[in-house]
């Protein structure tokens, strides 16, 4: 995918996350984050948002802190990441394609790196949004689903911070039913763990689906839809996979 059309998802899930707490109410849970109520989603990917615009904006090439969260709720909180939003959104869109900003994920460029994990952040919060209203999901494309996929199991998972490890190496495969290739093998030690796209020789566990489903499920917001093999690196993944 190319940089617009992470914009462009960017803009549509955040619209779409927007639309989703303004309708459950701020008080409402987020199922699929236990603790949390919609307010506390506003507020912690407002303050993500504003942390990479920040980034882009204002040119920081090393770590730079977040602004922390607000205390605002109700229709304040809620105009709040609107604007936060429309501020990443139309900084993205007008950043020249060589700006120079720290990143933390392997990518051609900042600003691929910082269009591509904010689409996939604000996708993923928009789901949790919408689970606070219950019933079915919107939609995630196959094709934006197996790229998730890839920055997490090769991108945030292949760094040495991951705590998806075991005492003896296993092999853990990943198989995206719906989409030709989209196969990874995740070998798990040790150390960190070292993912690669391909499924090449024996795996101990595999877990399989279509891609959103599958993306989603990785991600901890839905179950595997299917699990073979050794089904305790499943559960490790969902004890161990978390994000910070």
């Amino acid at each position: 995918m190319e940089i617009p059309e992470f914009v462009e998802t960017l803009g549509r899930e955040g619209r779409l996350l927007a639309a989703a707490a303004e309708k459950a109410g701020a008080e409402a849970k987020v199922v699929t984050c236990p603790g949390w109520q919609v307010r506390d989603l506003l507020r912690h990917t407002g303050m993500v948002h504003r942390w990479a615009t920040a980034f882009v904006a204002e040119g920081h090439t090393s770590y730079h802190p977040d602004g922390g969260l607000p205390e605002l709720d109700g229709e304040e909180l809620l105009a709040w990441f609107r604007e936060g939003h429309g501020r990443l959104v139309d900084t993205l869109s007008a950043a020249p394609p060589d700006v120079e900003c720290w990143s933390f994920l392997p990518a051609p460029s900042p600003l691929a790196f910082w269009a591509r994990r904010q689409a996939h952040e604000t996708t993923v919060h928009r789901v949790d949004a919408e689970s606070a209203l219950g019933g079915e999901e919107s939609a995630v494309a196959t094709d934006f689903a197996v790229d998730g996929i890839d920055e997490l199991l090769l991108g945030f998972h292949g760094r040495a911070k991951s705590r998806v490890r075991t005492e003896e190496p296993r092999v853990l495969r990943v198989r995206a039913t719906d989409s030709p290739d989209a196969v990874w093998t995740v070998r798990l030690s040790a150390d960190s763990p070292a993912g690669a796209r391909g499924g090449q020789g024996e795996a101990d566990c595999e877990l399989a689906g279509p891609a959103a489903r599958l993306y989603l499920a990785l991600w901890n917001r839905l179950p595997f839809p299917s699990v073979t093999g050794d089904a305790s690196l499943a559960t490790l993944w969902r004890e161990k996979s978390g994000v910070t």
